[in-house]
């Protein structure tokens, strides 16, 4: 059965706009719990997490209404990261976790998606079926069989402890000072915690979430924010989360941002260099040309996913890895948990610089990235470009400028309206140029 409601990370889009409105929201949880509800003859639970976007007030209640009706017992964890709520479902036995989030989008999207009992997302088979029952008549049970909700008032505090456990029990940060973005996102009242109860001294920017300043000028998405701080600070380093807590960008003492790439290199090449061991790294068709090379130069495979977590992790699965991610920032040490997790990535780094002794700048001086540009295309609707005459044409005459030296690299975005426009080489004005020329000629196909 295909997806029509599915994309690469569950289901996203405008509040109030279908799909994502109260009313299918609300049959979406009946939909969830009768498909969860199926997989057990005991207890049936799922968890409902969110982050702080002032819809999910709205969305919670209406999945709660939904999978009670299915029949099934609802855990409500309120503003949590996601990869917390990946955490909690497993080690509360539930059937599926749901995340009322839109991650990195601004605060009037929101979206829905799922992790299953084992902290992975679903597989394809599992979301056709819940789509199967979205074409069904919603059926309310007999008031003895419906479920029941209750909320989980220590979430907060196993999510912390868990984070903290990803690292040896006598590490500590004493003397590091950290500047702390968290997007005025769901990391805002368990990240800072986490690394004050380590031992940093933390100053702490976007922690006071409103329901309407979710990644609003801070967080992964505009490092700059963090950069300067940290200059004011006079800080070591600085981490700043997108609004649901599963990418992480990092700043360096000197205000250089390092994007997820480098992060995947520091963490790669430091399991590397000691007993730990690195036997491969997964990353993206937008993961930076140099990492591979520095990949390379360290002898460590490395394998292109496509974009989305999902992807990365079933290319590691696949190859019995357990590190990948995204330039995003997206990273997944799938030794320390099932999906891509800022805190735990950037305790990651934070361990090889502790063990090192090392800064962030020295810990990446093995990395050499190639300039690449990036121009977002927005859309008033989804439009096939990439296959076009006209945007082939394109993408040849920008490849045959490069002669060999770079890559360009259209992709639709999984999660918004934007065709992305990716161009990467060794001249940096030249790739500028080619982006812009590649951009211009999606922008003229567009309706």
């Amino acid at each position: 059965m295909g997806r029509q409601y599915f994309g690469t990370d569950g289901i996203r889009g405008r509040v109030g706009q279908p799909p994502i409105t109260p009313d299918f929201v609300l049959k979406l949880g009946w939909a969830a719990g009768k498909v969860f509800g199926e997989m057990v003859k005991g207890r049936k639970l799922i968890l409902v997490g969110k982050d702080t976007r002032v819809s999910g007030y709205m969305f919670e209640s209406a999945l709660q209404a939904g999978i009670i009706a299915a029949g099934v017992d609802v855990g409500l964890l309120g503003p949590m990261p996601t990869p917390a709520i990946a955490y909690l479902t497993r080690t509360f036995r539930a059937q599926a976790g749901v995340v009322i989030s839109a991650s990195h989008n601004p605060f009037d999207d929101n979206g829905i998606k799922f992790f299953g009992g084992d902290g992975f997302k679903l597989d394809d088979e599992v979301e056709s079926r819940i789509e199967h029952y979205l074409d069904q008549p919603m059926e309310t049970g007999l008031s003895q069989n419906l479920g029941r909700a209750h909320r989980i008032a220590d979430a907060a505090g196993r999510y912390i402890e868990f984070c903290k456990s990803t690292v040896p029990s006598g590490f500590n940060l004493d003397g590091l000072k950290i500047v702390v973005d968290c997007a005025n996102g769901a990391t805002y009242h368990v990240a800072p915690d986490v690394l004050r109860e380590l031992g940093a001294f933390v100053s702490t920017i976007g922690v006071e979430p409103d329901g309407l300043n979710i990644n609003d000028h801070c967080g992964s998405n505009h490092p700059g924010v963090l950069s300067a701080e940290v200059l004011r600070q006079q800080a070591d380093l600085g981490i700043a989360f997108d609004g649901d807590g599963d990418r992480v960008v990092l700043v360096d003492r000197k205000g250089v941002v390092l994007d997820g790439d480098e992060i995947l290199y520091i963490i790669a090449r430091h399991r590397h260099s000691n007993h730990d061991g690195c036997t491969g790294v997964v990353g993206t068709l937008m993961s930076n040309h140099g990492l591979k090379l520095a990949f390379d130069s360290l002898s460590i495979p490395f394998e292109r996913a496509r974009v989305g977590d999902r992807y990365v992790i079933e290319s590691m699965r696949k190859n019995g890895w357990k590190l990948g991610g995204e330039s995003s920032g997206h990273i997944v040490c799938s030794d320390l948990t099932s999906t891509g997790d800022g805190i735990v990535a950037a305790l990651q780094v934070l361990k090889a610089m502790s063990e090192t002794g090392k800064s962030l700048a020295e810990l990446t001086a093995g990395m050499s990235k190639l300039p690449q540009v990036m121009i977002n295309v927005r859309m008033r609707e989804k439009v096939a470009v990439v296959d076009l005459p006209e945007i082939r044409a394109a993408v040849a005459d920008a490849e045959a400028a490069l002669a060999g030296n770079g890559r360009v690299l259209l992709r639709p975005s999984g999660t918004e309206p934007l065709i992305r426009v990716m161009v990467e080489g060794v001249d940096t004005e030249l790739v500028h140029r080619l982006a812009s020329q590649v951009a211009d000629a999606v922008k003229k196909v567009l309706p």
